[in-house]
């Protein structure tokens, strides 16, 4: 158990993740814990993600990148919910515009603004959820949900996030999730307010990499 297969290509999950484990004391089998993604491996199959809620992809993300590595994994499905759109894009955040690669934020930021055109201002309440799974071959270990709440704002804002970061706001702060530092965005985001609780039930898990339980 001294790699953390976190479950998946997108370079600003994997350096969040990293970030949150850095500053968290390690104990127990998070000693020396070596966390990588998906792109420091070999390609493997892709995990079609088509079930209908954030726990369900995220615990068969953990189960299918689990098996084929052979590695402790952590996979998170995480997405925009907008009340006035009855939670759209929901679990379709990622692909919501149905583009792929390095167009994607920017596509599925203009749908949704297109989305949102006609609904006033005061209207645009959102939330962020993040459903979080850890396996290993031939074990779930956990499943952690977590959410925070904002507003759409129709000019995006900061560049130090990714997908919808520069369309949600924090009245809170006057800013935009994109316009936090790190350790400030961590502190209050749906994917840090998860791993979180993650990172301290798997504080609790033994070094045996044979362990099958499941919370």
């Amino acid at each position: 158990m001294n790699t953390l297969l976190i479950a998946t290509g997108n370079a600003g999950k994997v350096i969040e993740i990293q970030h949150e484990f850095a500053a968290m004391p390690r104990e127990g089998c998070l000693n020396d814990l070596r966390i990588i993604g998906l792109k420091d491996l070999n390609p493997f199959p892709e995990c079609v993600e088509d079930r209908p809620t954030f726990i369900g992809n995220a615990t068969k993300k953990a189960r299918h990148y689990a098996e084929l590595s052979g590695m402790l994994t952590l996979a998170d499905d995480s997405g925009l919910c907008v009340d006035a759109l009855g939670g759209d894009p929901g679990v379709y955040s990622a692909r919501y515009a149905g583009v792929t690669g390095p167009g994607a934020d920017a596509a599925n930021n203009e749908k949704l603004l297109n989305a949102v055109k006609d609904i006033p201002d005061d209207r645009l309440s959102a939330r962020f959820v993040c459903a979080m799974a850890v396996a290993m071959p031939g074990a779930d270990l956990a499943v952690m949900v977590d959410d925070v709440r904002g507003m759409l704002i129709r000019n995006p804002r900061g560049a130090n996030g990714f997908g919808y970061d520069p369309l949600f706001f924090f009245p809170k702060f006057g800013k935009t999730t994109a316009e936090l530092d790190m350790a400030t965005k961590s502190s209050i985001s749906h994917r840090g307010k998860a791993l979180r609780r993650m990172i301290a039930f798997m504080q609790s898990l033994p070094n045996s990499p044979n362990n099958d339980r499941i919370n």
